[in-house]
C-alpha cells in the first residue's frame, strides 16, 4: 500500500499576481457571473487583501455570509480539530455534531425538526418539497400549488429559481416548475386572493435582501400567517439571508411576532462553509418520510461542527444585543445622510445589520466610487446600496464607511 504524504502538495505552488488570477479565471471559469476585476488572497475580520497587498474594507462579506468576518481563528481551530476526527459518514448514520446542532436550532426556533443540506437554495428545495407533499397528503393533486412574492429571491436551482419572483432570472430557463404564482410583497389583499384550497404553501422573506432590502408593512406577516393557516396551507419563511443574527435577533421572524411552519437558513450558519438548514413544525415534517428527501454531504460531521460553533456564538444574547446596537448606529448614520442629501437618497431600509440606502438614480456608480476608496458595498435592485458588514464590525469602521459615503454622495450623481 502506498503511504499518503501528510503534507499538502499545493503548498509549493508559486503565488499568483492579481493579473494572473484574473487572466486564468477569465479563461477557465464558466462565464455565468459578472465578476468584478478584483481577486483576493487573504482576509482578516472586516478587511480583504489582494495579491499586491491592497486593502479593502468589506461591507459585503460574501453577501451576508461571514458573520464573524474573514478567517476567524476559532473557525480554523474547529475545522482542524473536527477534520482530524471525522469528516463524513453519510446520512445512513447519526453523528454527534449533527444531533447537537439540530438540538440547538430546534430549541432556539421552536420548530422541532431539522434537515441539513449544503446551501440555502437546497434548504429552500427541501421546504418546497415538504410543503407540496404536505398538501398532497392532505388533498391529493388538488393542493400542490405554491405562492411566492414578486422581487423575491430563493436560490438558483431549478426549483428555487422557479420560486423566485424576478422575471429577468427566468429568461432562458422556462418551462419552470409549474404550480407557482406570485403576488406583490406586502400586499395582503393580493395574498388573500391568491391563497385558496389549491395552495400547499406560501414562501416569503421577512426582509427581501436581493429585492432591495424591502421590509414588509407593519402587521403584514402576522396577518399573512393567519390567512395562510386558516386555508390549510403552510407558511415558509426564507431566512437564508436574515437568519442567525443579521437583523439583531436569532431569527428575523421575532421582529414580526410570527413563527413559520417551515424556516430555511444558510449563509451565516456556515459563515463561508457550505451549509443549509430546513427547520419545520412536527406536522409539516411528517410529509417527508424515509426515502422522500436526502443529500449526500448534508449533515456531515465537519460542516456540523463548524455550524455548531458559529450558531452557539451567534445565539448568545449579549452578542445579539451588540449587533442591535451597531445596527442602530449604522441606521442613524444613514438617516442623517438622507437628511443631508434628500435629492439623492429616497429611503433608508432594513433591520439590524441588513440595511439599504435607496437612491433616486442607479446605485452601481456609487458602489464603484466607494470601491475606488477601498470600501466594498453591494448595489442591488438597481438603485439600492446594500450594507452587510460582519456582525463583529466596530463602530469606528461604521463611521469610516459613513464618512466615505458622505464624500461620494457629495460628488456629481453617476448614471
Amino acid at each position: 500500500m502506498t503511504a499518503i504524504d501528510p503534507k499538502p502538495l499545493t503548498n509549493a505552488l508559486p503565488p499568483l499576481s492579481s493579473e494572473e488570477i484574473l487572466e486564468i479565471g477569465g479563461k477557465c471559469l464558466l462565464g455565468n457571473v459578472n465578476r468584478l476585476p478584483l481577486a483576493f488572497v487573504r482576509g482578516e475580520g472586516t478587511r480583504l487583501y489582494d495579491a499586491e497587498g491592497r486593502e479593502y474594507l468589506d461591507f459585503v462579506q460574501g453577501v451576508a455570509v461571514c458573520a464573524f468576518g474573514h478567517a476567524p481563528a476559532f473557525m480554523a481551530e474547529v475545522l482542524k480539530e473536527q477534520a482530524g476526527k471525522l469528516v463524513q459518514v453519510s446520512n445512513l448514520y447519526y453523528n454527534e455534531p449533527l444531533v447537537r446542532l439540530a438540538k440547538l436550532l430546534t430549541e432556539a426556533s421552536g420548530l422541532p425538526r431539522a434537515f441539513f443540506s449544503n446551501s440555502g437554495a437546497e434548504a429552500n428545495e427541501c421546504a418546497f418539497k415538504m410543503a407540496r407533499k404536505h398538501g398532497f397528503d392532505r388533498d391529493g393533486l388538488k393542493r400542490t400549488n405554491i405562492v411566492s412574492a414578486i422581487n423575491s429571491f430563493h436560490g438558483r436551482t431549478m426549483g428555487a429559481i422557479s420560486l423566485t419572483g424576478q422575471e429577468k432570472l427566468h429568461e432562458g430557463f422556462r418551462p419552470l416548475v409549474p404550480g407557482i404564482s406570485f403576488v406583490p410583497y406586502g400586499d395582503l389583499p393580493a395574498l388573500d386572493k391568491a391563497v385558496d384550497d389549491t395552495v400547499a404553501g406560501v414562501i416569503l422573506e421577512p426582509v427581501q435582501g436581493e429585492g432591495g432590502v424591502a421590509v414588509p408593512p407593519e402587521g403584514y406577516l402576522g396577518d399573512a400567517a393567519k390567512l395562510i393557516r386558516d386555508r390549510g396551507a403552510l407558511l415558509i419563511l426564507d431566512e437564508v439571508q436574515t437568519g442567525l443574527g443579521r437583523t439583531g435577533e436569532d431569527f428575523a421572524f421575532r421582529h414580526f411576532d410570527v413563527t413559520p411552519d417551515i424556516l430555511t437558513l444558510g449563509k451565516a450558519l456556515g459563515s463561508g462553509y457550505p451549509i443549509g438548514a430546513t427547520l419545520s413544525s412536527e406536522d409539516a415534517s411528517k410529509a417527508l418520510g424515509p426515502g422522500s428527501h436526502s443529500t449526500t454531504v448534508g449533515g456531515a460531521p465537519l460542516s456540523m461542527a463548524v455550524a455548531l460553533e458559529l450558531a452557539t456564538r451567534i445565539l448568545d444574547p449579549a452578542f445579539l444585543e451588540d449587533v442591535r446596537a451597531k445596527g442602530r448606529h449604522l441606521k442613524d448614520g444613514l438617516d442623517l445622510l438622507k437628511s443631508r442629501f434628500p435629492e439623492l437618497v429616497s429611503e433608508v431600509r432594513g433591520i439590524g445589520l441588513l440595511l439599504g440606502l435607496a437612491l433616486g438614480s442607479p446605485a452601481e456608480g456609487y458602489s464603484v466610487a466607494l470601491r475606488d476608496r477601498g470600501i466594498l458595498v453591494n448595489a442591488t435592485a438597481g438603485n439600492v446600496l446594500r450594507f452587510l458588514p460582519p456582525l463583529t464590525v466596530s463602530v469606528s469602521e461604521i463611521d469610516y464607511l459613513l464618512d466615505a459615503l458622505a464624500a461620494v454622495l457629495s460628488l456629481k450623481p453617476r448614471e
